[in-house]
This record gives structure tokens, sequence and C-alpha cells, in this order.
């Protein structure tokens, strides 16, 4: 998984339980980045909802002379859409913390998006409200 080396990573904070803690939408946006992983079997997958309620989902790329995380990926895309703010974003990893530079893209838009992180089977790993 690729990191920022200028962007900390934030730890995981917030109460740690199931899928099943997240309202409705925000259990979609798991859902969506679980798909997205799976499709292609990427690292991670990435899912973002945008003011409107719109949603955008993604998974890492990693070429030769791109390598994008998933959570910016999905970021990028919501911006490139017109999306202005961010109201939540969800990432499916096996990792255990999340990655600076996804963080960093989500605060871009909004300094107050919770971004949960979730397992590869969908369960809460917890929620980065930082």
């Amino acid at each position: 998984m690729p990191e920022s080396s200028a962007v900390s990573a934030p730890a995981v904070a917030g109460p740690i339980g199931s899928a099943a803690e997240l309202s409705a939408e925000d259990t979609k946006l798991v859902v969506l980045a679980r798909g997205a992983r799976a499709r292609i079997g990427a690292v991670e997958g990435a899912a973002v909802r945008d003011q409107d309620g719109r949603t955008y989902a993604a998974a890492t790329v990693a070429l030769p002379s791109l390598t994008v995380t998933a959570l910016q990926l999905a970021v990028a895309s919501a911006a490139a859409a017109g999306a202005s703010r961010l109201e939540a974003a969800a990432v499916v990893t096996e990792a255990s913390t999340l990655d600076g530079a996804g963080h960093a893209a989500v605060r871009d838009l909004s300094a107050e998006a919770p971004i949960h992180l979730a397992a590869p089977d969908g369960s809460l790993l917890g929620t980065v409200v930082e």
C-alpha cells in the first residue's frame, strides 16, 4: 500500500465493532469499497459520498508510472464530478491504519467527514474523525 512520507497516517479512532454499527448510508460505502477491491483483486477499495449523496468507488492503482491509493482515487473521482464537500468515506483494507495520502485527500474536501476503516470481510475496524 503506498504511503505518503509528507503526511502522517492517523491512528484509527473510535469504537471498534461491526459494520452493523454504521448508518445504512455508511454501510453502503463499505459494500461499494469491498466490491471495488474484489473486482480487480486490489490491495484496497474505497468509496466516498459527496454533499449531494452521490457515491464514488475506486480500487488501488499500481502501475509502473502511477500509484494511487483507493481513497485518493475515490476522492479524485468525486472532485472531477464537481463535488465540493464529502459527507463520509470508507476504506476496505487488510492494513490496520489509514494511509496518510488518502486521509489528506479526504481532508482537502472535508475537515469533518468520518473515514471508516473496514476489514476485507466488511467488519468495521474503526473510524478516523480527525
